[in-house]
């Protein structure tokens, strides 16, 4: 449906080693989805594919949106058919003032000869500015240099808010925010609910959802979901750790760490035998 993000059998893999094993996902617009689960599980993985990095291979499945299959295209054409990604690790971008980036991106993603106004564009800018509690003058700043790891995290939804997307992908945005700019963010996103919008919120933590009140929230464990709930399901991850679910599901979580930490050596050595 074109209405709706449609993730069948995803299988992904980064240098050879498979990290997504038969990922199955929808998440449609006017829907607020959150992705929970333990450290390395392919979270960040499967946002950072979704908008086509080419670090990571496809080796099977499909992402549907509009009708297409979007891992066929670049991540410019994803980016104009609507699909927005707020980075975990932002980058920076020297010389290149926040205020005239996104006025670039708005004008990559129009179509059909239709323009912004500057003076609109202006009006926008400072109401998201004002939501986001910005002042005017961050948007002078030059792309995240020298921001701090919130100021990071605020410029991103602040290039949501402006690029209206509709399906957002949030990779760990609360990570290093106080509980205040939580708020604040995901207020910002609440801003934007309705039924063209949709969002796809990874966190490790229950308390942006406490703001954010996704409609379904799913636990990821090596590389697909192992479990889909409502928003309880958020709270009872935080009230008693993944290890209760996982022994549930036959999993131990000692065996995937002692997996992970395999692997870290095995990767540590490879860098060291370059």
């Amino acid at each position: 449906m074109a209405d709706r993000l449609e993730i069948r059998n995803l299988h992904v893999s980064v240098e050879g080693k498979e990290i997504l094993k038969g990922l199955d996902l929808v998440v449609s617009k006017g829907e607020v989805h959150a992705i929970m689960g333990p450290n390395g599980s392919g979270k960040s993985t499967l946002a950072l594919t979704l908008m086509g990095h080419p670090k990571y291979e496809v080796t099977e499945g499909e992402v549907l949106f509009k009708g297409e299959n979007i891992l066929e295209l670049e991540p410019d054409e994803r980016a104009r058919l609507g699909l927005f990604l707020a980075f975990q690790y932002p980058y920076e971008i020297g010389g290149v003032p926040l205020s005239r980036f996104l006025l670039q991106a708005i004008k990559a993603r129009q179509t059909n000869g239709e323009k912004l106004p500057f003076g609109q564009f202006r009006k926008l800018l400072l109401e998201n500015l004002k939501k986001l509690k910005l002042d005017e003058s961050f948007a002078t700043r030059y792309l995240n240099e020298g921001f701090s790891g919130g100021e990071k995290k605020r410029a991103e939804i602040l290039q949501m808010l402006m690029l209206k997307p509709e399906i957002a992908i949030l990779d760990e945005t609360d990570s290093g925010l106080d509980i205040d700019s939580v708020k604040v963010v995901a207020e910002a996103v609440n801003s934007l609910r309705g039924p063209e919008f949709g969002c796809l919120a990874i966190t490790h933590y229950q308390r942006i959802l406490n703001f954010l009140k996704p409609d379904y929230v799913h636990v990821m464990v090596d590389g697909k979901i192992v479990k889909s709930g409502g928003p309880e399901l958020a709270h009872e991850l935080e009230a008693h750790g993944y290890e209760p679910l996982l022994k549930q599901l036959g999993i131990e979580l000692e065996e995937l760490e002692r997996e992970r930490a395999q692997e870290s050596e095995r990767a540590k050595a490879k860098e060291g035998v370059a």
